[in-house]
This record gives structure tokens, C-alpha cells and sequence, in this order.
């Protein structure tokens, strides 16, 4: 990617296709971008508005630039399209950028790459939506409401019809405006290293606002803390960016000091390295995962927070390894899934997304859990958690794993904030306020 210009449109135009073109993750993507260019604090903001604006808003600038183009959307070259995103999301939704400037910068943005048919074509687009703003209105809410809710908050049709019948709409809109806000930046204590309140002191006393997360005994809410890198940089070995919802995973499986516990989709290491907090960094914890390049991103959290009880192996979470069966105190399954509860952290994937993919995933959750089942000793307890809404990925995935393993039952568990004892828990953005995720912890007879 070059990272020569310092000009923010032109980077979100590199971020955008690297994100819409290559598959990037939106903020990893401008995390890196950020951290190798010297930009203004009103640049990085604009920067960061404008990806993360067009990349939430992608289906309803299509549908804006579907009115005015004269071909389809699948015929715009796909840095053209891209431009074109760019360009609109800041005639329809910045305010502070006037039109003629968003259709100059967004066709000199294509002079630098197209031919001059493609530069006409732009120029010609962005006109027509400057001009016709006013008149590019949605479908009237009463004629057609799930679409209505879909171009109003910037997600796809199927996934607000999925919702509308699986919620009832207001409760559709009501997990579409979760996705669209700013999410909180949570982040775990590695209390191996110091505890949540000599943390908080210490970062509080630098300037930065923070605050305990209700979730979580173990996590903090951070406002004004400057980037993630510069967190990093001074609190590194003292912190984990994990969100509220994941961190439950560890205290519900709640291992003890000395115990052997295998996490079976271990990449990255946020679950893995909590564990291993829980255990005062004694006893074992095999972590595995299928990608090598994963397992390296383990190994190096695992050497900064100063675990030493980590066992990385690269291995299928589907296939048996006869060393492992019976030996698990714990064992934990967090498993691949649709990630649906996790949208407002990862908004390109509200579009890459596909409804016919979606039962591509129990199978593969009900081998995982199978297989882990064998690992697990008498007496010995199993937690299976994602980040999904979908309960074909979670409580029918259980309660099928349970019918053909007689041997477990669920154990129940405390309630993070109630404290009443629960069988499962399934939080959703809608009535939680926090990301969507599901864990249920069973014990072997």
C-alpha cells in the first residue's frame, strides 16, 4: 500500500480498496495506516470518518450510485466504485464537506489511476448525485419497511429480514443502530503482571479515562486514551484489547491454579492468556489452531503478558489427538462461527456476509464440540461459547451435543451482572448493550 500521500481522502481511497477489494479487516487496516503516516489530529479523525463512514454505509451509497449511473454496478471497475463510495458518503452524510468539493477530490482521486472514460464517468456520477440529492429518497417506510430499515441504517436487506422475523423490527432497528455506533474500547488487566485497580490508578494519574466494566471483574472502559498503539506502547505488557463479551468466556470455565485445560481454537490469545490469568500462571494450557500464521499471533501475546503455562500446537480442532483424551480439567471451544453479535467492531463483514453461508457452520461447531468432549476428564467441565445472534450456532448446537453425549449436563453458572444462576447465556446488543455472544458451560459426569 503506499503510504507516501498524507492526504486523507486519498488514503481512504487505499484503505477502501484494500478493505472492499483484498478482504482487509477496516481496523487493521487503518490501525497500520495510522501508525506509519504523520497526519494532524483533525486529518486522522477525518481519515477515520471517512472509512469507516463509507465502509458502514456501503449497500446505501450502491443504491444512491445505482440511481444516477448510466451501467450497472457490476461494470464500475472496482477502484472506480470505490471512489464513487467515497465520494457520496460525503455528499449524503458530511455535512461539512460541501458538494462541489466532494466531486472535484473524488474525480482528481481517479485522474490518478483511470483513463479518461473512467474520470467523465465519475465526474458525471457525482454530479448527478450532488445535484439530485434532494430527490434520492428511500421507498416510503409503509410500502416497504425491511428495506426502509436497511438503506435508513446502512446493513444488508437479508440480515434486517432475518432479524425482523427472528425479533420483530424494533428490535431489528434496535441491533442495526448497536452496529452503527462507535463501539466501547474495552480491555483486559493481565493481572499477572498488576491488578484492574493499580491500573486504573496508574493510568488515571497519566490522564486517561477509565472506568470498570460492569461485565467484567478483569476489564476496564477506556475514553480518551489516545490510539491503540500508543496504549500499547505504554501499557502493553499490562493489557489485553479484548471486548467486554469475550472476556466472560474465561470466568465462566473458571479453571484453577495447577489444572490442565486445552483451548481448542485458540488464535489469537486473548481467551488463551485470560486463562492462564485465572490460573496464576500455573499449571498447563494446551492452545491450539489449524493456521500456522495464527499460531504465531499466540506465541508472541503469550510473550508479552508473561505467560509461561501456554502449550501452542498447530492441529484441527476436528480431528482427535489420542494424547489429549481424558487428560483436560477444562476444555474450552470457542468456535468458529457467523461472528453476527460482533458487526459494530467488524463493519465490512455486515457486507461480505452471505445468508446461504450461514448453515455452513453448525456441522463444523458439532464435530469441534464432539471432539472436545473426548478430551475432557470425569467430573471435568466443557464451555462452548461464540459471538453469534444465530441459535442454530448455539443453543441447538448444545442441545443436539447433548442428546448424543448422555455423559454431560449443563452446570449452570452465575450471571455476570444478576448473579442468578443461569444454564446458558446469550447477551444481545438490542437488550444488553453489549456485543452478541453465547456461552453455556457443561459438566462431565
Amino acid at each position: 500500500m503506499n503510504t507516501q500521500t498524507t492526504k486523507p481522502r486519498a488514503l481512504a481511497l487505499q484503505l477502501l480498496n484494500k478493505i472492499f477489494l483484498d478482504g482487509a479487516y477496516a481496523n487493521i487496516a487503518l490501525a497500520q495506516v495510522l501508525a506509519e503516516v504523520t497526519l494532524s489530529d483533525q486529518d486522522r479523525r477525518f481519515l477515520t470518518e471517512l472509512v469507516y463512514g463509507t465502509v458502514k454505509a456501503k449497500g446505501t451509497l450502491d443504491w444512491y450510485i445505482a440511481k444516477v449511473a448510466n451501467k450497472g454496478m457490476k461494470k464500475i471497475d472496482g477502484p472506480v466504485l470505490d471512489a464513487l463510495r467515497l465520494g457520496a458518503f460525503q455528499i449524503f452524510y458530511l455535512d461539512k464537506v460541501p458538494a462541489s468539493a466532494a466531486c472535484n477530490e473524488t474525480v482528481e482521486l481517479v485522474k490518478g489511476f483511470g483513463h479518461a472514460d473512467m474520470v467523465n464517468f465519475t465526474n458525471g456520477v457525482m454530479r448527478a448525485l450532488a445535484r439530485d440529492k434532494g430527490k434520492l429518497t428511500f421507498p416510503p417506510r409503509e410500502v416497504n419497511e425491511p428495506l426502509w430499515v436497511a438503506l435508513t441504517y446502512q446493513h444488508p436487506l437479508w440480515l434486517v429480514e432475518r432479524w425482523h422475523y427472528r425479533y420483530g423490527m424494533a428490535d431489528a432497528i434496535k441491533i442495526c443502530e448497536f452496529d452503527n455506533k462507535q463501539p466501547k474500547f474495552s480491555f483486559r488487566v493481565n493481572t499477572i503482571k498488576t491488578s484492574r485497580s493499580g491500573l486504573m490508578a496508574k493510568m488515571q494519574e497519566a490522564g486517561y479515562d477509565v472506568e470498570p466494566s460492569k461485565w467484567s471483574k478483569d476489564g476496564l472502559i477506556g475514553t480518551k486514551l489516545g490510539s491503540s498503539a500508543e496504549l500499547m506502547r505504554k501499557f502493553g505488557k499490562c493489557i489485553y484489547i479484548q471486548d467486554e463479551s469475550s472476556m466472560l468466556v474465561a470466568a465462566i470455565l473458571n479453571p484453577q491454579p495447577g489444572e490442565t485445560v486445552i483451548d481448542l481454537c485458540s488464535a489469537p490469545g486473548g481467551k488463551t492468556t485470560h486463562l492462564a490469568q485465572k490460573m496464576a500462571n500455573q499449571g498447563k494450557i494446551i492452545a491450539s489452531d489449524i493456521h500456522q500464521h495464527k499460531l504465531e499471533l499466540i506465541k508472541t501475546n503469550v510473550k508479552r503478558l508473561g505467560v509461561s503455562i501456554v502449550e501452542p500446537h498447530l492441529q484441527d480442532a476436528t480431528v482427535q489427538v489420542p494424547e489429549w483424551v481424558g487428560i483436560a480439567d477444562r476444555v474450552l471451544v470457542d468456535a468458529p462461527c457467523s461472528g453476527l453479535g460482533v458487526l459494530g467492531r467488524r463493519p465490512e463483514a455486515r457486507w461480505s456476509k452471505e445468508e446461504k453461508k450461514l448453515s455452513q457452520f453448525p456441522p463444523l461447531q458439532k464435530k469441534i464440540l464432539a471432539n472436545a468432549a473426548t478430551y475432557v476428564k470425569p467430573g471435568g467441565y466443557l464451555v462452548y461459547s461464540t459471538c453469534t445472534l444465530e441459535q442454530d450456532e448455539n443453543t441447538r448446537v448444545v442441545a443436539a451435543f447433548l442428546k448424543d453425549h448422555p455423559d454431560f449436563v449443563k452446570a449452570g453458572f452465575k450471571h455476570p451482572l444478576t448473579g442468578e444462576t443461569v444454564e446458558e447465556l446469550q447477551l444481545l446488543p438490542q437488550s444488553d448493550d453489549i456485543d452478541g455472544f453465547y456461552i453455556c458451560l457443561m459438566q462431565k459426569k
